[in-house]
């Protein structure tokens, strides 16, 4: 259940075999099914327990008073949604699933004693948010300096480039299931701006899409329209030293 976790993790560093069976175990524990647009936890709601996709995607996102959203990131399968926010008094915002999702509810108690006991876990959960971090850092960018077209076209290669990370890409083809407003509500462009440059990345060739299936036919011709650096992945695996010996 937990396998693309353990995959992404494993970016970072490589796991032992009873690593990799106690985050399985704990990611059966309690699993919980959710419907599209179903929220997983509130704005303002007390955390009490981690959240973990195990499959499907999932989004943070913000709303303002008067109805307006803000998309603020996307979770796939194999990310943790709120690794430290049971520490806080409440969310400060919400997340919600953008397809069925599964997601393993892992209690706060379970989540501190699996990185006392496994030190090396408890690394690599640190890189796993410092990316997160990174990645919240780079949208910032992305949306206050990029033009629609690059901006659109980093937004692409970031989530092939994690799906890839977890297995779930095909060749130069994966799953994107979101829609054209979710995207404006990412990308802070109106549903008639996003049209328009989707078009634009489909007459240069740059993307396919078709539905829900995202083809880059040239990831590094996509790259260079985006000015991509995925130096804020950090895929170089800087914990090599740390790796398990099995």
């Amino acid at each position: 259940m937990a396998i693309h976790l353990i995959r992404k993790l494993e970016h970072f560093t490589k796991l032992s075999s009873e690593e990799k069976t106690s985050l399985e175990r704990t990611a059966a524990q309690k699993v919980r099914q959710l419907n599209p647009r179903e929220d997983i936890v509130y704005e303002g709601d007390r955390p009490s327990q981690i959240n973990l996709i195990l499959e499907g995607w999932a989004c943070r996102y913000k709303v303002l008073e008067d109805g307006r959203r803000q998309i603020m990131g996307y979770s796939i399968p194999g990310d943790i949604c709120d690794m430290r926010m049971f520490i806080l008094k409440e969310m400060d915002h919400s997340i919600g699933a953008i397809t069925p999702v599964s997601l393993a509810e892992i209690p706060k108690d379970t989540i501190i004693e699996l990185t006392d006991t496994y030190p090396r876990l408890s690394r690599a959960f640190w890189w796993d948010s410092l990316v997160e971090n990174a990645i919240s850092r780079e949208w910032i960018v992305n949306n206050s300096q990029r033009e629609a077209t690059e901006r659109m076209a980093h937004l692409f290669c970031e989530l092939f480039i994690r799906l890839r990370m977890v297995g779930l890409t095909r060749d130069h083809s994966c799953e994107i299931p979101v829609t054209q407003a979710d995207l404006g509500e990412t990308l802070g462009l109106s549903t008639v701006h996003v049209n328009r440059t989707l078009q634009e990345l489909r007459a240069s060739n740059l993307i396919v899409l078709k539905g829900k299936a995202l083809t880059i036919p040239d990831l590094e011709a996509l790259q260079e329209v985006a000015l991509f650096n995925d130096n804020y992945l950090h895929l170089n695996r800087d914990g090599h030293e740390m790796d398990a010996n099995e």
